[in-house]
């Protein structure tokens, strides 16, 4: 009989003091953007902007990640909640946060920070894109350590015992997806903006690679209870994937037509 890993028992409050909990889900969303802001530092010179604008920058894609992955996950994954308790919106202490969501909200703080100094919403997609796998990473082990966002039923010899989630083994998905969206993705983009680009092409594979990947572990994710598969087939994040994959390719192939490096549009709009 194949004994199956036993989930590590691993606190998910890290510490508390008073009525405040210290989480490492939390601590891994600091890690991530401490990260990204330290890689943002080391190709600061390749762009026209200054350290107090990088760190506006910063902010506006930490601010649309926080307000756009609550958003996305109440309106993509508990709408229907969200209608009989509107209020829930703003429980953020109940846990939830979607990519998708996310990467809207990221997108709408890099638009204002490219309107309001004169640059191009590519161009600044260019400069953060390999900055996101680090974060990314980051909150996959923070969902592994949570024991949450498992993966299905599975008789692999790594599967994992979580706890919540039955007496079955389950693929330790969160570690495949740490794997493939943080790690491969990061090495591919960082490797691949080392040398210019036309523009757009940077952001366009980050798309395309995070959308890919997500697309190919949700096979091996559990799908949401409340709203499974759809035609018992493919799930909520493969439905969201989908249109990221699409509009990578797109804007891979309009700046390879289009042909001039990024760094040729540095001043422009």
């Amino acid at each position: 009989m194949t004994e199956y890993l036993q989930f590590p028992a691993i606190d998910p409050v890290i510490f508390t003091i008073g009525p405040v909990s210290v989480h490492w889900y939390g601590v891994m969303y600091l890690i991530g953007f401490l990260a990204a802001w330290w890689l943002a530092n080391r190709r600061l010179d390749r762009t026209q902007w200054n350290k107090e604008q990088l760190s506006d920058l910063m902010f506006l894609g930490f601010l649309g990640v926080i307000i756009g992955g609550r958003l996305g996950y109440v309106f993509f994954y508990q709408f229907e909640q969200f209608l009989e308790d509107p209020v829930y919106l703003f429980k953020i202490w109940t846990g939830g946060m979607s990519f998708h969501g996310g990467l809207l909200g990221v997108i709408v703080g890099l638009w204002w920070f490219a309107r309001k100094h004169n640059s191009n919403l590519l161009t600044v997609g260019d400069f953060i894109a390999p900055l996101v796998p680090v974060g990314l990473g980051a909150g996959r082990i923070g969902n592994f350590i949570n024991a949450e966002l498992w993966g299905r039923t599975t008789d692999v010899p790594w599967a994992v015992l979580f706890p919540g989630a039955g007496p079955l083994p389950r693929h330790p998905s969160q570690l495949y997806e740490f794997f493939l969206e943080g790690v491969v993705l990061f090495a591919l983009l960082w490797w691949f903006s080392a040398s210019r680009r036309p523009l757009g092409a940077v952001s366009g594979l980050f798309l395309i690679g995070y959308g890919s990947f997500r697309f190919i572990v949700e096979f091996y994710r559990e799908p949401d209870a409340h709203i499974g598969l759809y035609n018992g087939l493919i799930s909520q994040g493969q439905l969201l994937s989908l249109p990221m994959v699409l509009i990578g390719l797109i804007i891979m192939v309009l700046a390879y037509r289009n042909g001039p490096s990024e760094r040729s549009h540095k001043s422009k709009s």
